[in-house]
């Protein structure tokens, strides 16, 4: 069984790449298998996952390299027995250090196993913004992988792409660096799919780390029933646009240049809808997917961004979606929600 780990911060590309990596090799006749880490215990991106013929594992509520090391080896055990997969391709939280989670799952002496090269994923329009924020953290993520792609070159432009080049060579001279946009399958994306194909470098183990601490990241997830079946999905889309307008704004006012993730989704009686952003100078991007009618339609919503107190984070997310739906009259009933901060998570140096 070969594992497959791509790592990158929040909004960097990931579940893009997995996804195209995924059914390409599914269509070449793998047996795949994905494990994709959210950082809240709302699982957000729900039908956005779904690959005919791929099994997906969501671990929530914490960080595989931190809090979920028990989870995981679950995970995979489960897959290779009642699975048997040919490739488990790994999605780590936007706020994981890959080469942790390696060293972890390398302990759990899972038989037939071994690793393609660590993938760190780098959003070459907003790289400066993330070492502007969070540059400790993020030269840990660099230093971590064996290859790195410089995603989204279809938005950074061509200054953007040579200046994230020079530092990745200056931050990690043994890795392989490749340009290329996931979502356009252009650039060396083709290449990176043939370059996981090798196998990884074995490296001296390093002092584990609490990556969420150093990630200097605030989340917090909820997920609400939304009691009518009446939603359209042109009403929906309009709401969910002004909810992340609006959240979007407000931590503007906090910090100017935050990073990370704003996801939210819901569920409408015949719809799937997705709307997502990744940091302060970021436009929302907007999925829609058709689906058999739901019974219980809900929403879901998730923000980890970077230099915001906790405490804001919780109050600007729960306000603006029950605000925005009370202008409708539309009832919300809660069922669950999670907070995650820097301040409470920090079980990274227990092992199992």
């Amino acid at each position: 069984m070969k594992v497959i780990i791509i790592g990158g911060f929040l909004g960097s590309g990931k579940t893009t790449t997995l996804l195209k990596l995924g059914k390409y090799l599914n269509d070449k006749g793998e047996k795949i298998a994905i494990i994709v880490n959210e950082i809240g215990e709302i699982g957000v991106d729900g039908t956005t996952l779904d690959i005919e013929g791929v099994e997906t594992r969501e671990i929530t509520n914490g960080c595989i390299c931190c809090t979920l090391k028990i989870d995981m080896e679950q995970a995979l055990d489960s897959l290779a027995e009642e699975y048997g997969p040919d490739t488990v391709i790994i999605e780590p939280t936007g706020v994981a250090f890959p080469r942790q989670i390696k060293e972890e799952i390398e302990l759990m002496k899972i038989t037939d196993m071994e690793f393609s090269p660590i993938i760190n994923l780098i959003d070459g329009s907003r790289f400066d913004l993330e070492i502007e924020q969070v540059p400790k953290f993020i030269k840990t993520q660099i230093a971590d992988a064996d290859i790195l792609g410089i995603n989204k070159i279809d938005v950074a432009t061509d200054e953007q792409v040579s200046k994230v080049k020079a530092l990745l060579q200056h931050c990690n001279t043994d890795a392989k660096i490749l340009e290329f946009s996931a979502r356009e399958n252009a650039g060396n994306f083709k290449e990176l799919i043939e370059t996981i194909g090798g196998k990884g470098k074995q490296r001296d183990h390093f002092t584990k780390q609490n990556s969420i601490a150093e990630s200097n990241v605030s989340s917090h997830a909820i997920e609400y029933a939304i009691e009518t079946n009446d939603l359209e999905i042109k009403k929906g889309h309009e709401m969910a646009n002004g909810i992340v307008d609006s959240i979007l704004s407000q931590f503007i006012q906090l910090n100017p240049d935050f990073i990370g993730h704003i996801k939210m989704s819901m569920d409408l009686p015949e719809t799937f809808l997705k709307i997502s952003l990744t940091s302060s100078t970021n436009k929302p991007e907007i999925e829609i997917f058709e689906r058999e009618n739901v019974a219980n339609p809900k929403i879901r919503a998730l923000a980890a961004v970077t230099n915001i107190r906790q405490d804001e984070v919780v109050k600007i997310l729960e306000n603006t979606i029950k605000e925005m739906f009370a202008e409708t009259g539309i009832t919300l009933q809660r069922i669950q929600q999670h907070t995650d901060t820097k301040n409470i998570i920090n079980l990274c140096d227990i092992s199992i």
